[in-house]
């Protein structure tokens, strides 16, 4: 009933309960996204400890859920908001909150979580940026805080009764490189255990749904795909190359997708092969057969299964390399002059090598119509494909 007539909610609370979890938080956030619910990250002027659900009626992350981020902290971040209203800048609420409370490590995992993505004017690279002086603009921003309530604290009443208070300039903030992607989720993941604000294989869903077999989640029970080829893709997170003790090179690779994380190991011929594939952040698309485990002379008992590594590619070339033909489904119904014309343009803008076909459809007349495009070819990229769904139309890709 609750999950049903309170979604958000419900969902809020679950999460909640399993704040220590990460796997279930994982599984509860896709569950989220199943129902359509927005999952928002940690900001220090909507969340509380837990999970809650804001105004928008989006899921809104706990900051509890921030490693090094306890409940002094949050405790403190949470009464001055509700006491003053909305934390305006970083210094606004360095010089409101507790600051025996809320330490140095509790506003830097705040800043990776994207906490204080709410602040205009600053981004998450520039409370790490050090201007040569060994000091961060974040540790500038906590010690004006301090230096702020000490002197109010101290604030001595004059002869004429009034305070006296001696203005603090607030630092300032440092011009720098906002960080890239795979920075900004790889430090969230640091702090939280799993990316919040995106996935670094967002971008390649498509490829991964279109062109992929399998996930990672297959390589738990190998011996189930014995003699099969299976096709994976992934970030590679971490790789170790090294040399045998006989000089012949090998590497150990974590490689991560949306279920798990898996470490291969690849040697011979394979690693001389693909090497140059094996770079940490790199995306790649993996096509690897499973072989039945070296047998054991004595016993004669198969071992582990094998991987035999047969092809690997970066995964921002599979479209392009992968994808014959795009076929485009329209409703008889769509099929207006208008509509044709757009989509003519939109095909213009992407010309390429990939062949283009029409799929017109009418499930009451029965009517079902192939039409490959004899002039016209594209290049299959997600910025075509969105424009196609701007249209309300769906594809195929082959």
């Amino acid at each position: 009933y609750l999950k049903a007539h309170y979604p958000a909610e419900y969902m809020a609370a679950v999460l909640s309960n399993n704040m220590n979890d990460i796997k279930q938080v994982t599984f509860f956030m896709e569950e989220c996204r199943r129902m359509k619910l927005n999952v928002l990250g940690p900001d220090v002027n909507e969340s509380y400890y837990k999970f809650s659900v804001n105004k928008d009626n989006a899921v809104r992350f706990g900051m509890g859920a921030i490693k090094g981020v306890g409940h002094g902290a949050v405790q403190t971040i949470v009464e001055h908001r509700k006491k003053d209203g909305p934390y305006k800048s970083i210094f606004d609420m360095a010089k409101r909150i507790d600051l025996r409370a809320a330490n140095k490590k509790a506003f830097e995992n705040l800043a990776f979580a994207g906490s204080f993505d709410c602040f205009k004017g600053t981004h998450r690279a520039q409370y790490f940026h050090d201007e040569g002086d060994g000091i961060t603009f974040l540790e500038k921003a906590i010690r004006y805080g301090a230096k702020h309530q000490e002197n109010s604290n101290s604030a001595q009443v004059s002869l004429f009764g009034d305070a006296s208070e001696v203005q603090i300039a607030e630092p300032q903030v440092p011009p720098c490189d906002e960080w890239g992607t795979m920075e900004k989720l790889a430090r969230e993941k640091e702090v939280v255990g799993i990316y919040i604000s995106g996935h670094p294989l967002d971008d390649f869903k498509i490829e991964m749904d279109t062109f992929c077999t399998a996930t990672l989640e297959v390589f738990s029970n190998m011996h189930q795909m014995i003699n099969r080829e299976v096709t994976f893709s992934g970030v590679v997170t971490d790789v170790q190359h090294r040399v045998s003790k006989n000089g012949k090179g090998w590497a150990s690779f974590f490689v991560e997708d949306y279920t798990t994380s898996h470490e291969f190991r690849i040697f011979g011929e394979d690693y001389l092969k693909f090497r140059h594939f094996l770079v940490k952040n790199s995306f790649v698309y993996v096509q690897a057969f499973i072989r039945e485990g070296w047998k054991n002379k004595e016993t004669g008992q198969a071992g582990e299964p094998r991987l035999q590594f047969n092809n690997f590619m970066l995964l921002q070339d599979v479209m392009e390399a992968r994808a014959k033909k795009l076929s485009v489904k329209m409703e008889l119904s769509q099929l207006k002059e208008e509509t044709v014309q757009q989509l003519e343009d939109l095909f213009e803008m992407h010309k390429g090598n990939q062949a283009l076909n029409f799929i017109v459809y009418d499930v009451e007349e029965k009517i079902n119509l192939q039409m490959p495009s004899r002039n016209q070819k594209v290049k299959i990229s997600q910025e075509l494909l969105n424009g196609i769904k701007g249209f309300e139309l769906d594809y195929k890709l082959n």
